[in-house]
Parts: C-alpha cells; sequence; structure tokens
C-alpha cells in the first residue's frame, strides 16, 4: 500500500495489491481518459479489456501510446447489446468502468437521437450487461459534471441536488445517472450483486488530448499552424483538472465499492479545489505564455452559436469524506504538465513512455500542490 500526502496533510492511499491480475473491462477505452486510464491499470499488474470505437481523431492517445498492444480490445458500439453483452460473458471481468459515450456539448446539438442514444441507451445495454455477469464485483458509471440541472450560482452542486441538463449532451447524462440509479436499486439490490456507482468529473486536461472542439487541444493546434486561437466564451468558468486526479478517485472508490458495497454505492463527484475553478481565457493565457505565443485570439461572438453554461463548480466535500481522496495537483502545475508532456511528445519522446512517467510522479506524490 502506498501512503501520499495531499492538501491539508490529509492522506491517500491505494492499494497496489488490489488491482494485480483483476479483471478490468473498460467501455471507451480508445479515449483519452480511457487510455491514461488503460495505462495505468496495466501498470499495476490488471488484465485490461477494453470495448469501444476506434478513435475518431489523428493521432491520438490509444495508438500513440499502445495501448492496444496493453488491452485486449473489441472494436464496437456501445449500442450493439448482443455484442457488448458477448464480450462481457466471455471475458468474466471483476471490475467494469462505463465510459463510452458521445461526449461533446455542441455535437449534442448536431446529432441529439446518437447523443441520447449512445449516452442514456448504451448506459442501459452495459448494466443489462453487468446483469447476465454474474462475475462482476463492481461497476462503475463515469457521467459528467454537466449532469446538473445548472442554476449558474456560485457554489459547487452537490450529489443530492437536481439532475438536468439544457443541451442534449448535459440531458443525456443526467438521464444516465438516473437510469443507473434505477437499475442499482430495481436489479442489483441483493447481496450477490455487484456494488454500483456512478462518478461525475470536471473538466479534465492532459497530455495526450486530441479530441475535438476542446479547448486545450485547440490551443495546441493553433500553436502548430501558427494561427490565432478562436474563443467562443472567454469568461465560462469549469473546474479544471489534470485527467490523473479523478482516475485516482475512480480506483479509491471501487477499491472500496469492492469492500463495502453496502457504505459506498451511490454517486461522488471529483474536481479540484476551488482555486482550480478558472474561466477559459485564464487557461488560454497560461497556455500561451508557456508556448510562447503571441497574444493573439478571436473571440467569437456569433450569437447563433448554441447555449454552453457559463459557471459550474462541483462539491467535493463527499469524496474527501467517505473516500479520503483530495485533489493533488494545482491549476498551474496540471497546465505545466500538460504542456511538459505535449512538448516531449513533440521531441519524438515514446507517448507510452511518457505517460508512465506522468503516472509515477503522480503516485510518488511529487508535486507542488500540498
Amino acid at each position: 500500500m502506498i501512503l501520499l500526502h495531499g492538501k491539508f496533510g490529509r492522506l491517500l492511499m491505494i492499494n497496489f495489491d488490489f488491482w494485480n491480475k483483476k479483471k478490468v473491462f473498460i467501455t471507451g477505452h480508445t479515449g483519452f481518459k480511457g487510455s491514461w486510464l488503460s495505462i495505468l491499470l496495466n501498470s499495476l499488474g490488471s488484465e485490461v479489456f477494453g470495448y469501444a470505437l476506434k478513435p475518431n481523431t489523428k493521432p491520438n492517445l490509444y495508438y500513440e501510446a499502445k495501448v492496444n498492444k496493453i488491452a485486449e480490445s473489441v472494436y464496437g458500439d456501445i449500442n450493439d447489446l448482443e455484442n457488448l453483452s458477448s464480450s462481457l460473458t466471455e471475458i468474466k471481468p471483476d471490475i467494469v468502468l462505463h465510459l463510452a459515450a458521445q461526449p461533446l456539448v455542441r455535437e449534442s446539438y448536431n446529432d441529439p437521437i446518437t447523443t441520447y442514444k449512445t449516452n442514456a441507451i448504451g448506459t442501459v445495454n452495459i448494466l443489462e450487461s453487468v446483469r447476465s455477469s454474474p462475475s462482476v464485483r463492481a461497476f462503475l458509471n463515469i457521467t459528467t459534471d454537466k449532469c446538473y440541472e445548472n442554476k449558474e450560482w456560485v457554489w459547487g452542486y452537490r450529489e443530492n441536488d437536481p439532475l438536468g441538463g439544457h443541451d442534449p449532451y448535459s440531458a443525456s447524462k443526467a438521464c444516465s445517472e438516473l437510469i443507473t440509479s434505477s437499475y442499482a436499486k430495481s436489479f442489483f439490490n441483493n447481496d450477490s450483486a455487484p456494488g454500483i456507482a456512478t462518478a461525475r468529473a470536471g473538466n479534465v486536461i492532459g497530455g495526450g488530448d486530441w479530441s475535438n472542439d476542446r479547448l486545450i487541444p485547440d490551443i495546441f493546434k493553433s500553436y502548430e499552424k501558427n494561427k490565432p486561437l478562436i474563443i467562443r466564451n472567454p469568461k465560462s468558468t469549469r473546474p479544471w483538472q489534470h485527467v490523473l486526479e479523478p482516475i485516482y478517485g475512480y480506483m479509491l472508490l471501487i477499491e472500496n465499492l469492492w469492500n463495502n458495497k453496502n457504505k459506498f454505492s451511490g454517486s461522488y463527484n471529483f474536481g479540484p479545489f476551488s482555486e482550480g475553478e478558472k474561466d477559459v481565457l485564464f487557461i488560454v493565457k497560461n497556455l500561451y505564455e508557456q508556448l510562447g505565443m503571441k497574444d493573439s485570439w478571436i473571440i467569437d461572438e456569433n450569437i447563433k452559436n448554441p447555449h454552453e453554461a457559463n459557471y459550474l463548480k462541483l462539491d467535493i466535500s463527499k469524496a474527501m469524506a467517505l473516500l479520503n481522496w483530495v485533489p493533488k495537483l494545482s491549476i498551474e502545475e496540471s497546465l505545466t504538465r500538460t504542456v511538459e508532456w505535449y512538448i516531449n511528445w513533440k521531441s519524438n519522446k515514446d507517448a507510452h513512455d511518457l505517460c508512465l512517467q506522468e503516472i509515477d510522479k503522480f503516485l510518488k506524490g511529487d508535486t507542488n500542490n500540498g
């Protein structure tokens, strides 16, 4: 067991032995967060199995970091219940993490049907598959901080605040939360059932993110092409955090679910301390300075842009109190590590090695935020 010091002297505990040889099934493992999760689990000795569509960007972390070499993958749609269920039945996993989703707010306006089908019915499909797989001891659905009914207030949303969503993406993730809660009460309410939980994380950043329509990947694209960045909402405030922060929280939650599902089943927020809640312009200026870019960006004032929330904050008291989880990295350090990863990758450093080095620093508590 490794002990890590977090802010305020709190102790974080991760049990490496717990994860060794565990069969872990991840939906959406080809994405940015899924790739980091796969690399971390593999480094701890877990047997990693993935079910997802192939990556839709080039480059992408899945292939750059050779996740396809360390995870046994089935390339399939979360909406294909038969294929998904048969994969779970064949693998007989101990743990299931559900990350597969249509993850973009603006894309949800363009294609609401696929968004609702993937994010809502896809959740039904994975839960149905878990129902028919008695090997599963813990199930975690990764949703989003945007699942709350956003009232644009200045304090953080708590896990018992109302769910909702203005845009189809946010509403579909609220649906995913409600579906998971319903299944937990209706079908996983006996002694032999797995522990069921959901995790609501903030905006994640880190090396290897080439996702479409995301701020930090867009900044790097602007840097490469030497073209001005177009900013839609410079004053929009989000809870930014390094990708390893929520992933570490997910792992702590699953360990606790495994050992005491009655106590730890439910929903949890994973976000930064208040210092990590910054507006878009702060992020842009920080990365521009680190990259040596001129302060040249364009504010997109198109009134036809779809609605996006202006202010979003999470209350992380529950995860801190019950899981003994605390954020480890400041927003400044998270951004610096993201830039360093990117610069090293551009210098032809191996992406998988860069991720392992970042994981090693994180797990050893090599941080300036505590």
